[in-house]
């Protein structure tokens, strides 16, 4: 959703801030156009072997964040149908390399608590603004205002499934945005701030 403001997108991230149950992401943690690329050009020189390359991904993925990896492994064990589990497979390894790509040893292992207290804080945001309503942002919304990068390839993948696929079932699709968009924000919550970086400031800066 496009947010119009004639003082700019930072004026429309305060507009949120107001209401919204979820921390914001601070500058530095911010994923730029050129992770997601370099992502991208590593499966396509993988060619063939993109799939072995995926699978490579997702141990390490086990080993370095074991709470996401059982976060994206409950997605996967569901009875979906093959074209959601394989969405919610490609981009949750996506998003999560883009991040190793962009602060490498400053993101920090998600714990089980960090990773509840995220989740819980996106039911509680999705509910705020399901009451209010002349709210004019969604939760994905205000993720979106957060990191633009992220949720611009993940809205382009689900609409590639869809319109390769017809049979996905709207709620199976309801529970991989949801499992990426948790995925996306306490990966966000754990990159490490930079040295000297004054911690009141990584809200004003997001």
């Amino acid at each position: 959703m496009n947010v119009r403001s004639p003082a700019g997108p930072w004026y429309a991230s305060l507009m949120w801030l107001r209401k919204s149950c979820l921390r914001p992401v601070p500058g530095f943690a911010k994923i730029p156009g050129s992770a997601i690329e370099y992502v991208r050009e590593m499966l396509v020189d993988a060619g063939d072997d993109a799939h072995e390359a995926l699978e490579e991904a997702f141990a390490e993925f086990e080993e370095e964040q074991p709470a996401l990896a059982v976060h994206v492994g409950n997605l996967l064990n569901r009875n979906f149908s093959e074209s959601s589990l394989a969405l919610g497979y490609f981009c949750s390894l996506a998003i999560w390399l883009a991040f190793k790509q962009a602060h490498g040893r400053k993101l920090e292992v998600v714990t089980p608590e960090e990773l509840a207290e995220t989740t819980e804080l996106v039911r509680l945001d999705e509910e705020l603004r399901t009451m209010d309503p002349a709210e004019a942002l969604d939760t994905d919304d205000v993720i979106t205002l957060e990191q633009p990068v992220l949720l611009e390839f993940l809205h382009e993948h689900i609409e590639t499934t869809l319109d390769l696929q017809t049979e996905i079932e709207p709620d199976e699709l309801a529970v991989v945005y949801r499992t990426i968009l948790v995925l996306v924000l306490v990966l966000s919550y754990a990159v490490r701030a930079p040295a000297g970086f004054p911690l009141s400031k990584a809200g004003i800066l997001a």
